[in-house]
């Protein structure tokens, strides 16, 4: 049996009732407009002292993960400087970090003992009150597209503009370039792994907790800002506006989707052309873009068929 997340002990804010109610498909109040309810995320009562912590938690757990990881493999004999990292240690380091983002989100939600759910993270369909489930997925696939143009389309003026000619240097750390078992494993890290970690982690709890605090606009803002700052280092400095409106339009797909499934997406998308880009690829690019979507819905239906990721309680009860 699904248990709902505690109740906070303060009373609802209007607009909370409006946007984000207490129940995933909840009736419209007295306060919302007439007419069926629109796109609903999934309920939560985290604080917004959480989004900070999750934020700085993660960070912190993912550079210890990675000495958990770097130790033994010195130790082992492994050269490593602080200039050169071998591309395969470099590859496992990202994926205990990005682990670690999901760890840390995972035990914030827990805080105060309340009962965590993967569709909290907003791991459920697109929830459109007044569309079928299959029109729902196509109202996100509509979102998905204006999301990835509308950031393409500013990624393009702002090269333009900039007259930015840089290029990324993160898989030359990650040693794609250095034969193909160690390209395919950059590909999967890039195009598969940071999306669901990465939307998990800011999409789906530090722009909730931060919506609780203060709204969609301000969460929204704060989230892509700290989104593109946390890609110093892997991405180059005029990039990081590019990627922190990324994160922006990624917020407000998952408002208006109410799924994570589309943030996940459009990140694999977005990373799928910049890998192929990067690689000069062609005819690959379609082939890795298939091939990454197809890992991803793949893990999720594993996830489904063993119970770690289950329907809401109202869409259960209206199943």
């Amino acid at each position: 049996m699904e248990l709902q997340p505690d109740i906070p002990s303060h009373p609802p804010l209007e607009s909370d009732l409006v946007l984000f109610p207490l129940e995933p498909y909840l009736a419209p109040t007295p306060s919302e407009p007439p007419g069926p309810p629109g796109p609903r995320l999934p309920a939560d009562t985290w604080p917004w002292w959480t989004a900070p912590a999750a934020l700085f938690g993660g960070l912190l757990l993912a550079a210890v993960a990675g000495l958990v990881v770097d130790i033994p493999a010195a130790l082992f004999g492994v050269s490593i400087t602080s200039s050169s990292i071998p591309g395969w240690l470099e590859i496992l380091d990202t994926v205990v970090q990005d682990a670690a983002f999901v760890l840390v989100a995972v035990l914030l939600a827990k805080v105060g003992g309340r009962a965590v759910r993967a569709w909290q993270f907003g791991l459920q369909r697109p929830c459109i009150g007044w569309l079928s489930p299959r029109l729902g997925w196509l109202w996100a696939l509509g979102m998905i597209l204006v999301t990835l143009f509308t950031f393409l389309v500013f990624s393009a003026i702002w090269a333009e503009i900039l007259n930015v000619n840089t290029k990324e240097k993160l898989l030359e750390q990650l040693g794609a370039n250095e034969g193909t078992t160690l390209l395919l494993l950059s590909a999967w890290l890039t195009c598969v792994v940071a999306p669901i970690c990465e939307e998990f982690l800011f999409r789906g709890f530090i722009f909730r907790a931060l919506y609780n605090w203060r709204g969609l606009w301000p969460a929204a803002l704060i989230t892509g800002l700290v989104f593109g700052g946390v890609h110093t280092g892997s991405a180059p400095v005029v990039d990081l506006i590019p990627l922190a409106s990324l994160g922006f339009g990624l917020c407000l797909l998952y408002r208006y989707t109410g799924s994570l499934y589309p943030c996940i997406a459009t990140h694999c998308l977005n990373n799928c052309l910049a890998f192929g880009a990067l690689e000069g690829w062609g005819w690959q690019i379609p082939v890795l873009t298939v091939a990454a979507l197809g890992t991803i819905a793949l893990l999720g239906l594993t996830l489904r068929w063993v119970g770690v990721i289950t329907p809401p309680p109202a869409a259960v009860a209206s199943a």
